[in-house]
């Protein structure tokens, strides 16, 4: 079985790399082949057998995030090659195994894989933040939807994420020509796909905020982008100086190195 893995990582995002595919080699579906596909412009990430890296530079925000599908679509053929695709935000730390009885989607499933958003799971359907321009194709009507998923976990047997991946570039491509722009982006037209073909169900532990706290086992930390400058610094928008971005990548470090511990101690240093 081989596992495709789809990383985006232009700007500055690339200082997650490392810790990223340390943590899943050791905790993400253990013994099992994965190869990871990069998309990056940075020349601090090495190809090799499995980590396959696809020149990519900045879109601009929104579209480093909203693009996503055209990106993954561009690399079709390889990943056609794959059993099972899945896309992780570049910020995820691993900090427990994750096994294919857990993360696997079935038929009952739709062999889809969503993450339920840990500010939603405990929210009721009127609450969710689904995008409410009927205009727009990521419309979700109010008879439609159960559960509100984030957009920094997705994946599925490689057929059916590949047609969910072709539905919602096409969405958006609409939406585009009509110039509009859902309210959460990507992860507006991940909802209204999921409002209709329910995915496997991840509880908010496999997408953890750092510094929080919520009532499920912590399965990875979503490092927190303010310790690293802030989502703007990240995506290239400002300017930080040398040692503030040092000691920003220094304490990414240190994270990494907690995570490791974590597994010894059972709980979380930060």
């Amino acid at each position: 079985m081989k596992i495709g893995i789809l990383y985006i990582c232009t700007g500055k995002y690339d200082v997650f790399w490392n810790g990223f595919y340390e943590s899943a080699e050791q905790y993400l579906l253990p013994n099992v082949e994965k190869h990871y596909f990069v998309f990056t412009e940075s020349k601090n990430i090495e190809k090799s057998t499995f980590v396959h890296t696809i020149y990519q530079e900045r879109l601009g925000w929104p579209n480093d995030t909203l693009m996503r599908f055209h990106l993954f679509l561009n690399i079709e053929t390889a990943l056609n090659e794959m059993d099972y695709l899945f896309f992780f935000n570049a910020n995820y730390t691993f900090i427990q195994p994750i096994y294919a009885n857990e993360l696997l989607p079935t038929a009952t499933d739709n062999f889809l894989v969503g993450q339920i958003h840990p500010v939603a799971y405990h929210k009721q359907r009127s609450q969710f933040d689904y995008e409410k321009n009927p205009a727009s194709t990521a419309y979700i009507p109010a008879s439609a939807g159960n559960y509100y998923f984030a957009g920094g976990l997705i994946g599925g047997r490689t057929s059916e994420f590949l047609k969910m991946c072709r539905t919602l570039k096409q969405q958006i491509d609409i939406d585009t020509s009509n110039n509009l722009l859902a309210q959460w982006h990507d992860e507006s037209h991940i909802n209204q796909y999921f409002s209709q073909l329910e995915p496997k169900k991840l509880h908010p532990g496999y997408c953890y905020p750092q510094g929080w706290y919520l009532p499920f086992e912590q399965k990875t930390w979503l490092l927190d982008k303010n310790k690293l400058g802030g989502h703007a610094f990240l995506r290239g928008e400002n300017k930080q100086s040398n040692f503030q971005f040092i000691k920003s990548k220094m304490f990414y470090l240190k994270l990494v190195v907690r995570a490791g511990l974590y597994k010894i101690f059972g709980y979380s240093f930060i």
